[in-house]
């Protein structure tokens, strides 16, 4: 059994980056937007509804105090190992070269979860907003066509049903993803310019319709609220910690910067400031967001079977339009709308960067780590993810799904800074252009708050998760750990490429966004 502790050795992770059939075509700017780009969207236009309601109330800006607190952490710890791995496969990769294979595992099936169901959490939200746009058009499509069947049946609905806006959302960008990733990265640069410039006139114009006595409580007292036959405590101190556990996978922009990469320029600088100047904008604006949304819309009309049903999916919008300023609503359902498809867009890529740093190794098999010579994408590890994520996110509540995306969020986010630490401690003299400061404080804080957060999240949300994990074990066992390239005398894929070290890249970043 020793041997599922194997590791792959530094060497092995330069002569993959030298073999890499992927292009390096993104500057710092492209990263930095690619961290933006996911960040704003899950957050801001999705769970800020979710998370008042179902958690925290108004008071669910210092949710999302806690929970940036948390990802500063975990974001210095995987800004150091960017600088020392620059390879797609985000935490997945700097595990498998210093704790050894089954950790790897572990953390790669994870994040599997964790953006699989980021992606279908994001997709389901879009429907919402693109639902809300056809309306404007005076185009009402029925109920059933753009709702799940668990929620159908809640709202009383009988028959078939399925949310079939946000099926043909992931095929759409699934077709811009397999064209190639500099398109994809223009396409999100223009997004995340549009959709930073809505989320600034949201916190400017609604200033001035901020009804104060929705702040009253701003901590609610505790309660429970019961849904489809199932119960939740909600609301008090509990509640805020509860609400930062479930909007944890807003912040999941920065991990997507390092699955990126293998793609990056120049990515022992650039991946690290990208990651935190990326989560420092974002944590900015989710606080004022959330502040000035549970001002404009008491939190209780978040109730997805209540008054305001579709104000779930698209809260931001329907706080304006509450307001009577139904022109606003109309500005940010049209941002919203194109905005979040940049967030699934770089959900997606990252997931399948994912896969194809675990193909590469062996563990999961090597149709996901083929790579497209014309565009320098992995196009059938594309298709296959969007056919899987789009007929998911038909069926499955949103709730739910984010719940568990929280969960392989925080999962990762641990794991890489314990690795992190033991990486400092088992080869303190690898290059590092960046060292995370004060490490064993901030490593320890890191894992303390997010090891709190899991347990935290809903007990539903534990026990898929502990299954998905337990399902990943077996796979492991069974599959991943006879194909391993490690445990067959290998060390990786392109580990007999040239042994000289790996050439440094000095470009001008600025000049290539």
């Amino acid at each position: 059994m020793a041997n599922i502790w194997i590791k792959k050795p530094m060497e092995a992770y330069e002569a993959d980056i030298k073999k890499s059939e992927l292009k390096r075509v993104l500057g710092k700017w492209s990263l930095t937007a690619i961290g933006i780009g996911a960040i704003i969207g899950g957050g801001i236009f999705v769970l800020t509804g979710t998370g008042a309601y179902y958690h925290a109330g108004p008071a669910l800006a210092l949710s999302f105090v806690i929970a940036g607190i948390a990802c500063v952490f975990a974001a210095l710890c995987y800004a150091e190992f960017a600088s020392i791995l620059p390879v797609e496969g985000s935490a997945y990769a700097y595990a498998y070269g210093t704790v050894g294979e089954v950790f790897a595992w572990i953390i790669g099936w994870g994040l599997i979860l964790e953006y699989a169901m980021g992606s279908m959490t994001v997709a389901v939200s879009w429907s919402g907003y693109f639902t809300k746009f056809l309306h404007m058009f005076g185009i009402h499509l029925p109920n059933w066509l753009t709702t799940d069947p668990q929620t159908f049946a809640a709202a009383g609905g009988t028959g078939f049903s399925m949310n079939l806006p946000a099926l043909l959302i992931v095929l759409f960008v699934i077709s811009i993803l397999v064209r190639g990733t500099k398109g994809a990265a223009k396409a999100n640069n223009f997004i995340v310019i549009l959709k930073v410039s809505a989320i600034i006139f949201v916190i400017i114009a609604g200033l001035f319709f901020i009804n104060v006595e929705n702040w009253t409580p701003f901590i609610p007292e505790p309660t429970v609220i019961t849904e489809n036959g199932v119960s939740h405590e909600a609301y008090g101190y509990a509640g805020i910690v509860a609400g930062a556990s479930a909007i944890f996978f807003a912040y999941v922009g920065f991990d997507a910067v390092s699955t990126q990469a293998g793609e990056a320029i120049n990515p022992k600088k650039d991946v690290p400031f990208a990651i935190i100047t990326s989560l420092v904008i974002c944590t900015i604006l989710y606080i004022l967001v959330s502040l000035v949304l549970t001002g404009m819309m008491h939190y209780t009309d978040f109730n997805p079977l209540g008054k305001y049903p579709d104000a779930i999916k698209a809260p931001v919008a329907y706080a304006f339009d509450i307001a009577g300023q139904a022109w606003a609503g109309y500005i940010i359902t049209i941002a919203a709308t194109v905005g979040l498809i940049s967030v699934l867009m770089v959900m997606i890529m990252g997931q399948s960067r994912i896969f194809l740093g675990m193909s590469k190794d062996g563990l999961i098999p090597k149709t996901f780590s083929k790579v497209n010579a014309a565009s320098g994408v992995p196009r059938k590890n594309l298709m296959i993810l969007g056919a899987v994520i789009s007929v998911v996110a038909a069926f499955t509540p949103i709730n739910d799904l984010a719940h568990m995306t929280s969960f392989g969020t925080l999962f990762a986010f641990t794991m890489v800074c314990v690795a992190v630490w033991m990486l400092r401690v088992k080869q303190p003299n690898l290059p590092r252009s960046f060292r995370v400061p004060f490490l064993p404080v901030i490593a320890t804080l890191g894992i303390l708050i997010n090891v709190y957060l899991i347990i935290n999240l809903s007990i539903e949300a534990q026990t898929y998760s502990f299954i998905w994990l337990l399902i990943g074990t077996v796979i492991y066992f069974l599959y991943s750990k006879k194909h391993s390239n490690l445990q067959n005398g290998g060390f990786g894929e392109t580990f007999k490429a040239e042994q000289e070290p790996l050439e440094k890249v000095d470009v001008d970043i600025d000049n290539k966004d």
